[in-house]
């Protein structure tokens, strides 16, 4: 069954808007800029997205929450809580070179988007944090802060991969995947 074209154009409003905010920013990003990569008009774009705002949230909440689905379901396919840390940052990595533009701009813009989020919304933090308190509750790690240790291990994953959309460090993030692993564990389990 063929998409319908209202649906193709809002995909592909989506997808140019992520690649300009990544490249020029959300404030510099005007919505004259994303109708004009997907050559439309400005009211074009308006029967889709009430405007920027609307359209930087849709995409973020939408993104974001299915990436924290995919954590999870990451984290439920391994017995341990080493197996379930390892397979999340693997899905991180593979997560960033599938789509480095996505990735990023999930990282540039959660700043400004998580408030919206409602506090009982599963995302790739709080997957985080019921892992290791999981983890702590079981005795495979250290009773600790879970928020530190949340904090911690999504730190080491992160940076690089920041490092990375700056040009500091290759795109390619899944050859670090095990090192990243061993790093997170280490700070997850010296207390």
């Amino acid at each position: 069954m063929p998409r319908h074209r209202f649906t193709d154009t809002k995909e592909r409003i989506g997808r140019a808007a992520i690649g300009l905010f990544v490249k020029k920013g959300v404030a510099e990003t005007t919505v004259r800029d994303i109708a004009q990569a997907v050559d439309i008009s400005e009211g074009a774009l308006y029967r889709h997205f009430a405007g920027k705002e609307e359209l930087v949230w849709e995409l973020f909440e939408r993104h974001y929450l299915a990436f924290a689905g995919r954590l999870q379901a990451l984290a439920d396919s391994e017995p341990t809580a080493r197996g379930k840390l390892g397979a999340m940052i693997r899905g991180f990595c593979q997560a960033h070179d599938d789509d480095p533009t996505l990735f990023h701009f999930l990282l540039f813009v959660q700043h400004g988007q998580l408030s919206k989020l409602a506090t009982d919304t599963p995302t790739p933090v709080t997957v985080m944090h019921t892992v290791l308190s999981a983890a702590m509750a079981g005795g495979e790690i250290p009773r600790q802060d879970a928020n530190l240790a949340s904090a911690l291990a999504m730190g080491i994953v992160l940076q690089p991969m920041t490092f990375a959309a700056y040009g500091r460090l290759p795109q390619a993030q899944a050859p670090n995947a095990e090192r990243l692993i061993a790093a997170a564990w280490a700070a997850v389990t010296t207390v």
